[in-house]
């Protein structure tokens, strides 16, 4: 007798016919092949992965940080605007981290979401980042803890968003009506709305490009990674990722793509495939590279280059996740680092804390 799914109801039996089909969820070990399925899955990775006429916009000094706002091409679109922060003391080289913002259905701003540039936080960003950070720009503290903190906009967000015109017409006519005579009057609101229902198109054509919306988010946060480490105030051989969240999402596939990462720290984004069946299925298009569950599960890409250092944040009460997948993933990715010789490389950690984007 099959189990029944609610979410699926007269097509519950779907699940055991899928397993029937082909073995999904196999345990992808870490180490070059289990990589290079992932690239394979991923796409959009064999060409170079360098910024492109890159442009220092501003500089600034405000609160013991001194920062910079910088431009580059990725080789399409629109050019990615980024924040570079560091402790106004720095002397030399100093560790270098990529911090990765939030998807959070929140695609207005990028980069804002937290870091503070040289002018006075917006109140929608206040207001935002009272939840999931605790009203701090947790870039910007990272910086004063002595770092070299890269905080860029990737593809869908801020500098690298789709304008709202041209997500309504590509949009079927029935969403785009309806949201034209919503209520919404809020011009921020109203896009990060538009912007749910578009990412659904966006993946679409990804899957017809030959990629997914993972590879080519994971993609830009190479090329800034790369840009990064091209900077002289940067030790090149001492630079990590951290993300919350959707952010938690990029960490993850940053680790697993680009050899560079010396550790890696992923805050709220860590499940197993198995326990997102009939629970809440309310997340980016990025948690699901087309194909990946035949290879392997989504902690083995978090692990992929186990033993590099990797820490990871659990709220046991977060409604996107069940806190048995938490548990479930965080079983995996200790014997993956556990075989591989080094188990205290692998941090896990549990908060009793309420859900977040």
């Amino acid at each position: 007798m099959f189990e029944h799914y609610q979410h699926l109801g007269v097509f519950s039996d779907w699940v055991d016919a899928a397993r029937r089909q082909q073995s999904i969820y196999p345990i992808a070990v870490p180490g070059p092949q289990t990589r290079s399925l992932i690239f394979d899955v991923l796409g959009f990775c064999h060409e170079e992965e360098n910024p492109l006429e890159v442009k220092i916009e501003s500089k600034w000094e405000k609160d013991g940080i001194v920062g910079e706002e910088v431009s580059w091409s990725v080789g399409y679109g629109p050019r990615t605007h980024a924040y570079v922060l560091k402790p106004a003391n720095a002397k030399g080289s100093i560790p270098g981290i990529v911090a990765l913002h939030d998807h959070s259905d929140f695609k207005f701003y990028g980069k804002e979401k937290i870091a503070d540039g040289p002018e006075k936080t917006l109140s929608t960003l206040i207001d935002f980042r009272q939840i999931p950070y605790s009203g701090r720009a947790y870039a910007n503290a990272l910086a004063r803890e002595g770092f070299v903190v890269l905080v860029h906009d990737v593809f869908l967000w801020g500098s690298r968003r789709f304008p709202l015109e041209t997500m309504m017409e590509t949009m079927g006519s029935k969403t785009a009506d309806l949201l034209r005579t919503s209520q919404i009057s809020d011009e921020v609101e109203l896009y990060n709305t538009a912007a749910y229902f578009h990412e659904h198109w966006v993946s679409k054509y990804c899957n017809i490009l030959g990629t997914n919306m993972a590879g080519v988010v994971s993609f830009e946060d190479r090329v800034a990674l790369n840009y990064l480490r091209s900077r002289a105030d940067v030790n090149s051989k001492s630079i990590g990722c951290i993300g919350l969240s959707g952010g938690g999402n990029r960490a993850a596939l940053l680790n697993a793509t680009h050899e560079s990462i010396r550790a890696a720290v992923i805050i709220g984004l860590m499940t197993t495939y198995p326990a997102l069946l009939d629970h809440n299925m309310s997340h980016t298009w990025m948690l699901f590279p087309f194909g990946w569950s035949r290879h392997g599960d989504w902690p083995d890409i978090a692990a992929s280059r186990a033993p590099s250092p990797l820490l990871v944040q659990y709220n046991i009460q977060d409604e996107l996740f069940t806190e048995d997948g938490m548990r479930e993933a965080h079983m995996r990715l200790q014997n993956h680092y556990w075989n591989v010789g080094k188990p205290d490389a692998y941090v896990g950690q549990f908060y009793p804390r309420s859900a977040q984007i």
